[in-house]
């Protein structure tokens, strides 16, 4: 069985920090893209930042537009963790994040798994 689990999410005030990390477990036999979405109150999930795999940290990443500069995805690939460091959060970033992963699970074949999900609040 795989499973991600998300943690580091809580309530922060605007300009502050938070770390959110995601763990992959279970017979894994390789991890392609991982990424964080987000999720607020009546509104859609939207991709938040995307990295590739590539060597020991990853490969090439990519970020929606309201988080660059603010947000650094990074993963350890040794630990199958991913990272989303969350710098001068604002109000707005309030919502439940997501951790997703493009997994090749071992005699399962390739499937698109998610985390549970984790609460950040930004308060003003």
């Amino acid at each position: 069985q795989v499973q991600l689990v998300e943690s580091g999410g809580g309530l922060v005030q605007a300009g502050g920090s938070l770390r959110l990390s995601c763990k992959a477990s279970g017979f894994i036999f390789r991890i392609n893209a991982m990424a964080w979405y987000r999720q607020a109150p009546g509104k859609q999930r939207e991709l938040v930042a995307v990295i590739t795999s590539g060597g020991t940290s990853g490969g090439s990443t990519n970020y929606a537009d309201s988080v660059k500069g603010r947000f650094t995805i990074s993963r350890d690939n040794a630990k199958n963790t991913v990272y989303l460091q969350m710098n001068s959060l604002k109000p707005e970033d309030t919502a439940v994040y997501y951790c997703n992963a493009d997994l090749v699970v071992v005699g399962k074949g390739r499937g698109d798994y998610w985390g549970q999900g984790t609460q950040v609040t930004v308060s003003s």
